[in-house]
């Protein structure tokens, strides 16, 4: 894939998988065409604009919006080749609290970016979802599925236009704004770190992680597919462990709309998930592509039936040691034990 002479926008953009998004795509592709960043807040695109200064960085550009704002969405898209949705309202307990503005968002907003790409031209968009979304049991994952549905959906609609819809799916985005690592970093200064419940277990993917699976995603797409990451899992223990030994760990209960463990296909899923290899793939139901071609192309292999990716039951897990490792490596270079 080349992205040189392309223009990508990122809904949501000074968030951190859009802002890691941004340093790895003019890091490999320096003569992008414009690299959008559309988002509502002025503050983050005011700070996030000093790493990017116009005179360093003239193809990027900082667009003020709201994906709830079709009319706006569709003037943003003008002459864009990729979109990246990222835009979310993502807290689980401020979603439970209030609903209306989460459908909003996450719902108005998946269906204005759909409507927006169509009238616009654009070739691809590529819907970030979450674990959540799997078999939800709070409203944030209720509306993401809502959101992927429709995403995949859209293949459908998209009539003589050029362009394919597809959604990544993966866990908890280590050291992401609002996430529980950079949470318990703060906490420790406490000496206390407060544990929701001690069986609780999360999924766990670096930001270049997701990075490089959005750009797969970009890349591989036929449209319809629901990208997932072959990941670890680690024990909420486990991580308060490693960052705080010597601090208390205090169990608080667990939060409202709270899962003990995530899910990323169940197994209802699994007639549809095809392992690819590095990733799994839920493909439509009624794919706009011969499954057979896709099946030649990737060599995917379908799962076996009743398979579903559980973070208590991966086979691929954390360690104490590796969370430190990680914690230095993609969230904080001075971090000690």
């Amino acid at each position: 894939m080349m992205l040189n002479n392309k223009s990508i926008l990122i809904t949501g953009g000074t968030g951190s998988l859009g802002q890691a998004l941004t340093k790895t795509i003019l890091s490999k592709w320096p003569n992008v065409k414009r690299l959008v960043i559309l988002s509502r807040d002025e503050q983050k695109q005011f700070v996030m604009a000093q790493e990017f200064p116009a005179q360093d960085y003239p193809q990027v550009r900082f667009f003020i919006g709201d994906v709830r704002d079709r009319e706006r969405l569709t003037r943003a898209f003008e002459e864009i080749d990729y979109v990246i949705h990222a835009a979310a309202m993502k807290h689980v307990h401020i979603a439970e609290y209030n609903p209306d503005e989460c459908v909003k968002t996450n719902i108005g907003g998946a269906e204005n970016v759909i409507h927006a790409a169509l009238q616009a031209g654009v070739q691809n968009v590529v819907a970030l979802s979450t674990d959540k979304a799997c078999a939800p049991i709070n409203l944030y994952g209720a509306t993401k599925l809502t959101s992927d549905k429709l995403f995949v959906a859209a293949n459908n609609i998209k009539g003589n236009h050029n362009i394919k819809f597809s959604v990544v799916r993966y866990g908890n985005v280590m050291g992401s704004n609002g996430s529980v690592i950079p949470f318990f970093l703060d906490k420790r200064k406490e000496g206390v770190l407060p544990i929701t419940v001690e069986s609780m277990t999360r999924f766990n993917i670096s930001l270049q992680g997701g990075v490089e699976m959005v750009l797969h995603a970009m890349k591989s797409a036929w449209g319809g597919e629901l990208f997932i990451p072959k990941i670890p899992s680690y024990k909420i223990t486990d991580v308060a462990k490693a960052i705080g030994p010597d601090c208390e760990h205090k169990v608080i209960g667990i939060r409202p709309g709270e899962k003990i463990h995530e899910e990323m296909i169940t197994s209802s899923d699994s007639f549809f998930t095809y392992d690819l290899g590095k990733y799994y793939a839920i493909i439509p139901q009624s794919p706009t592509w011969k499954i057979a071609d896709f099946i030649t192309e990737f060599n995917a292999k379908i799962v076996e039936q009743g398979f579903s990716y559980n973070s208590e039951t991966n086979t691929e897990w954390e360690t104490v040691n590796s969370i430190r490792t990680s914690i230095k490596e993609h969230v904080d270079p001075d971090f000690e034990a």
